[in-house]
């Protein structure tokens, strides 16, 4: 096992650097490994054992935590259009047009064209959310259309789970699967409502007085993990649970550390799931019904694109471009739809041969995605030529561009910032300490609680945009870290740094910081003015 595991990281290593030269995604990467290692270990099969396929799920579970910190409740209220009403219709619409499909011309029997066409009604949350947050256009007006649409689609799943609970049971009924699931949802709400107004920010202030790290990653994975598994319990879906979880944190002072904290576990699971996703498929499969995969690929993409268009264009807040941007993000065949196929199949509800060419169908599908994706603007300019801006102001984030970034709350910071404010100029503060973090909230500073050594952090004070950064941190080892991860991300000339002694500012000399304010410097400069 060990040997594999070794195969596979090295593959996946292989493979992603190979891609990165075509500019391609890691996602295509790691179904691309999946693939070479069931067929060279044999491990066509192992895709099917339960607990790989939890581990893989749980990164759409920390994928749909770290969207939930980015999205509170009050941009839930602002998209209930484009989740209760765009993301409704858009299941009914497309799972209809494929169930009356199937069944009247197709000639599939009646429960198979049923689950067909509610796995073909999902998208890919993973593939499509993970590349939007990456550059950014899950800020953008389509970006935040299709975000509606995917979460109602997650939603989707409880009922979507009743539905094959009834088929496949003899012995429950509707009514009482309804009940099961409808007491389900009150508990859920409830059990997150008590924990979000009450219970939250008091665990949270206790677990920052201990001043470690190590608890504070741990109780995000257990929030995470915990809700994920509670909301499971309910009945509903893992990714459901953390993204309601998420949506909790962001509510609190403290989501931009918990989002860059989770953020590597993120990465590393979702890794893991498109991997298990490249295992599923099947050459010989591919071979023998290739005409028929590729009518399946064209006439499900066709279908959901018409779909999307018309129902994304009916919001006047929608241009054409939008729209096509939109349709083009959501066409293909989603992850869930994989887990709807396989319950379905181990429940006798659908046949074996339409279950294999459907998965090669979603596989092939998802492969394409990111390729579409990268390509958004190249196909919207293929039908559209005039130019729209994309970016929906309500729903960013900050406003924050051309500011100043303080790292740093303490006594020099705060001189630092008695400054900017008499000047008049835009500036935000990262600060981890956590009395040091009140102060700034009681002067109603803009400030971010977070450490100022995790890129994630400083991309989230918008670091790239800013005109200058004041580094203003006592602890000299946390400093040098500090101006390592800045250096990367903004030209060395655009950094302040103030330090203690020579040898520090010798340091950053070598490192190609140049704006250095030394105290030693400074308080003999001043002492000579006393003499």
């Amino acid at each position: 096992m060990l040997g594999i595991i070794v195969a596979t990281l090295f593959i996946a290593l292989v493979t992603n650097i190979a891609l990165k030269k075509f500019e391609l995604p890691t996602i295509i990467g790691y179904i691309f490994t999946g693939t070479i290692i069931s067929y060279l270990f044999g491990l066509h099969e192992a895709v099917n054992n339960h607990e790989l396929k939890e581990i893989a799920e749980f990164g759409i579970v920390f994928l749909m935590f770290t969207i939930g910190l980015e999205f509170s409740l009050k941009h839930l209220r602002d998209m209930k259009y484009e989740v209760f009403v765009v993301g409704t219709l858009q299941i009914l619409i497309t799972a209809g047009i494929v169930l009356l499909t199937s069944y009247y011309l197709l000639g599939i029997d009646k429960y198979s064209a049923l689950v067909l066409s509610m796995a073909i009604a999902m998208s890919s949350t993973a593939i499509v959310l993970k590349t939007f947050n990456e550059t950014g256009e899950i800020n953008k007006r389509y970006g935040k259309n299709a975000l509606g649409i995917l979460i109602m689609q997650d939603i989707a799943v409880i009922p979507i789970l009743v539905i094959i609970g009834v088929i496949s049971s003899q012995e429950s009924s509707l009514r009482s699967v309804v009940a099961e699931v409808t007491l389900g949802v009150v508990i859920l709400l409830v059990v997150m409502y008590v924990i979000g107004k009450y219970l939250l920010n008091p665990f949270f202030n206790q677990i920052i007085k201990t001043k470690s790290d190590e608890l504070f990653m741990g109780s995000i994975l257990f929030l995470a993990i915990g809700a994920s598994y509670g909301a499971n319990l309910l009945g509903f879906s893992y990714s459901l649970g953390a993204f309601v979880a998420g949506m909790l944190i962001a509510e609190t002072k403290y989501k931009h550390q918990a989002q860059a904290d989770l953020i590597p576990f993120r990465d590393i699971l979702l890794g893991i799931f498109f991997i298990t996703v490249g295992m599923q498929i099947h050459f010989n499969i591919i071979f023998e019904y290739l005409h028929f995969v590729v009518l399946v690929l064209i006439s499900i993409m066709f279908v959901k694109f018409v779909v999307i268009y018309f129902l994304i264009r009916m919001s006047k807040l929608n241009n054409r471009r939008t729209t096509l941007k939109t349709a083009f993000s959501l066409i293909q065949i989603g992850e869930f739809a994989l887990a709807i196929l396989e319950l379905a199949r181990v429940n006798f509800i659908i046949e074996a041969s339409y279950s294999q060419v459907m998965i090669v169908s979603i596989v092939i599908s998802m492969i394409l995605t990111p390729l579409i994706l990268k390509n958004l603007s190249s196909l919207s300019d293929f039908f559209i030529k005039e130019e729209y801006t994309d970016i929906d102001k309500s729903f960013q984030s900050s406003p924050f561009e051309e500011h100043l970034v303080v790292l740093g709350y303490g006594e020099f910071g705060q001189s630092v910032v008695e400054r900017l404010k008499a000047d008049g100029e835009l500036y935000i503060i990262v600060e981890n300490n956590m009395e040091q973090f009140r102060l700034a909230r009681e002067n109603n500073e803009p400030v971010i609680f977070g450490s100022a050594a995790n890129r994630d952090i400083l991309k989230s004070a918008y670091l790239d945009k800013a005109k200058k950064i004041i580094v203003a941190i006592d602890n000299p080892r946390k400093l040098h870290i500090v101006c390592e991860n800045v250096k990367n991300i903004i030209s060395s000339d655009k950094i302040i740094v103030k330090v203690h002694s020579f040898k520090e500012q010798d340091s950053l000399l070598a490192m190609g910081i140049t704006n250095i304010i030394v105290e030693n410097k400074a308080t003999i400069k001043e002492l000579h003015n006393y003499i």
